[in-house]
């Protein structure tokens, strides 16, 4: 076993109850400063009730919890860690049916506990640089599977289904992906001059829609004419994320809604970039610790 990696065993040895889970929580999101989350000032006393604090400044309380997407929850911290764990290992995810089962919660509130962490995925680091590979993908089921009630009848290839962007740095194999509302050359270059450092090396197959993009070095593979590399040209890697994501569609979720695609898609490009083998486990939970924090996700937006 890679030495950066730790077992479920492993795991509940350092996590043997909801105290272990509690101090770190603590040390992480506040860095051994406990913090009051409504006026930020560190003048803290600790309540004879463990885990929960009061800012002597505004007078208020408040646990660890505060201020984060895990306020308002009543699962055990041991249980989100746990959770977060599963998240980052499973490298095709985990349904909520099956973390449901592990956690011994409802598949209700073992859903509701994923789309929160998916919430805590979201990338918010700078742009890309260097040799970057771009593609576009469909992620969807196929209109022939489809109940006749539900069938578009506008033809095939991409009809109904929802389209995804990614963007993956050469050098580091950092990924940035995200859903767009359609393949036109607008949307297309706004978004990679968004999130690509100008003057960098963008790759990209034949689409249209990055024709005469500019502010780039622009090279082009013809996959149409079974060409996949050309020198340095190719987008064998950003595509190498599309197999893994759709993996995980086809063989953990099943089904994507649009109204959550980008919740997954985040799972899956967080699970990518913090991925490396020798990013320690912890280190990847910690990360998503630290994306919990100034988010909020409460079930009633979800499902509205």
């Amino acid at each position: 076993m890679c030495k950066a990696t730790i077992s479920s065993f492993q795991f509940f040895e350092m996590f043997p109850d909801e105290k272990s889970a509690r101090i770190h929580f603590e040390n992480a999101i506040w860095n051994g400063n406990t913090t009051c989350p409504f006026c930020n000032d560190d003048q803290i006393t600790t309540l004879k009730k463990e885990g929960i604090y009061r800012c002597k400044s505004c007078k208020c309380d408040f646990t660890v919890r505060m201020g984060t997407v895990m306020q308002g929850s009543k699962i055990p911290l041991r249980k989100w860690v746990y959770a977060m764990y599963l998240v980052c290992t499973a490298r095709k995810g985990i349904s909520s049916l099956q973390l449901s089962k592990e956690l011994g919660i409802t598949q209700k509130s073992a859903w509701h506990l994923l789309q929160r962490i998916r919430e805590a995925c979201g990338d918010e680091s700078g742009q890309l640089s260097g040799i970057v590979e771009i593609d576009e993908t469909y992620i969807g089921g196929l209109e022939k599977n489809k109940h006749n009630s539900k069938k578009l009848k506008s033809g095939r290839g991409a009809v109904g289904k929802a389209a995804v962007f990614g963007m993956r740095e050469r050098e580091t194999g950092r990924v940035k992906a995200f859903p767009i509302n359609g393949t036109t050359a607008d949307i297309l270059q706004s978004s990679i001059h968004k999130h690509v450092e100008k003057e960098a090396t963008v790759c990209t197959d034949e689409h249209r829609g990055y024709s005469k993009l500019e502010g780039y070095d622009h090279l082009t593979v013809k996959h149409s004419a079974g060409e996949y590399v050309d020198g340095m040209a190719c987008t064998n890697g950003i595509e190498s994320v599309w197999a893994v994501l759709k993996r995980g569609y086809t063989g953990t979720f099943h089904h994507f809604s649009v109204k959550h695609l980008e919740k997954y898609v985040n799972e899956f490009t967080f699970r990518l970039n913090e991925g490396n083998v020798k990013i320690h486990t912890m280190d990847r939970i910690n990360s998503m610790i630290l994306g919990t924090i100034g988010k909020k996700l409460t079930y009633k937006a979800l499902i509205k």
